[in-house]
């Protein structure tokens, strides 16, 4: 289990990650969340190559990573590195999730596994 000081900077981190959604939005609320992470995992890495394997500072890692992953998935991304910018007021940033489902897919799907004409 993660250190009782690692898991009040964490929820921390979620708390305010919280309140600045209510102010802000999503994305931003997640990048500012992301970066705070980052920061306290690289403390952390930090920690164990001065210490040493300690029960406590692979734990904290591990904690961190998860908390990393769960705000990722939060803001609808999976990519190493922070969450995507937005590329401006009221535009979708161009990602997969965005892509038009128009005849490409349906299109594959009718020829998929057929032999033309028959």
């Amino acid at each position: 289990m993660a250190t009782d000081q690692v898991i009040d900077i964490i929820a921390d981190i979620e708390m305010r990650r919280q309140e600045t959604e209510k102010t802000a939005d999503l994305k931003r609320a997640c990048n500012e969340a992301l970066r705070r992470l980052h920061e306290l995992l690289e403390h952390e890495k930090k920690a164990l190559q001065l210490h040493g394997p300690s029960a406590e500072h692979p734990t904290n890692i591990e904690a961190v990573t998860t908390e990393i992953e769960r705000v990722r998935r939060l803001a609808g991304t999976t990519r190493q590195g922070s969450v995507p910018k937005s590329t401006g007021p009221g535009q979708q940033p161009g990602s997969w999730r965005n892509a038009s489902r128009g005849p490409s897919r349906t299109r594959g799907r009718r020829t998929m596994g057929r032999r033309g004409g028959g």
